[in-house]
């Protein structure tokens, strides 16, 4: 009787999850910065826009900010990776898109990361970005700013120049486990050097065309998987592929797909 009780009590979840889902509405995505909400000045959405299409210059990733006037009763979790999936930002064969979302009524934000960008901008990281960078300024009431210095991080990181952060992710962890001083800096040392080699051995294979399939990261919570490299720049004002941006100003997901990677916060 009690399995019966407990595989009932799952199925409902599911159903009621499933029904959930299907109901739920996404803002129509109509640039790269989606203020449903309304709590960016002109100013804040220039500076995010062009942060946005300085980063997809540089490394083909997709970065977009929106801001929602109501999760409609999901967690914001299960609405990111479904917004994201919608809006298909990344580029299909790389999955590079990340969605920073921030719902001020119901007092949440995620950073939602895609499949191809989870080895780079990892739980951890976006965990810190959020606790350390946007969460306080909202509480002081900084909305523009604390989306702002959001995006402005996650930009850095995906640029490559996350040793800042990656030592600020690694102290907050030390701290959690109450290592000692001397652990901490051997351990921030570490992740360093770790750091500095996969950017080096990242920095490679983007410079080598064809040098690897491209592919798809399925996640997995205990591995992120490796790094998957695909596609090539195009000789115009913009990218090929993937129906992102170009010198006239357009601007689309180039196909890409989410999985639940990122992570959330509330104030």
């Amino acid at each position: 009787m009690r399995l019966r009780a407990i595989l009932a009590t799952l199925a409902f979840a599911v159903l009621a999850t499933a029904a959930l889902a299907q109901s739920l509405t996404f803002p129509e995505l109509t640039g790269r910065v989606v203020d449903e909400a309304g709590i960016l000045d002109a100013a804040t959405r220039q500076q995010l826009e062009k942060l946005s299409a300085d980063l997809e210059a540089k490394t083909t990733d997709q970065l977009v900010v929106v801001t929602l006037k109501s999760l409609q009763g999901a967690s914001i979790e299960d609405y990111g990776y479904q917004l994201g999936r919608k809006w298909q930002i990344g580029q299909k064969d790389r999955n590079n898109g990340v969605v920073l979302i921030v719902a001020p009524n119901d007092r949440r934000v995620r950073i939602e990361v895609g499949y191809g960008l989870e080895p780079t901008l990892t739980d951890a990281i976006s965990s810190v970005i959020i606790q350390g960078s946007i969460l306080p300024r909202f509480r002081a009431g900084d909305f523009a700013g604390g989306v702002r210095r959001g995006a402005e991080d996650i930009a850095q990181v995906l640029s490559g120049d996350a040793a800042e952060i990656q030592e600020r992710a690694a102290q907050r962890q030390a701290a959690a486990r109450g290592l000692t001083t001397g652990e901490l800096l051997i351990l921030a040392f570490w992740i360093f050097v770790a750091f500095m080699i996969i950017s080096n051995v990242v920095a490679s294979m983007r410079g080598r065309r064809g040098g690897i399939a491209p592919g798809q990261v399925r996640r997995t919570r205990d591995w992120a998987g490796p790094v998957v490299i695909g596609g090539g720049r195009s000789s115009g004002g913009g990218w090929s592929g993937g129906g992102s941006w170009s010198g006239g100003g357009g601007f689309s997901g180039g196909g890409g797909s989410f999985g639940g990677g990122g992570s959330s916060g509330s104030w």
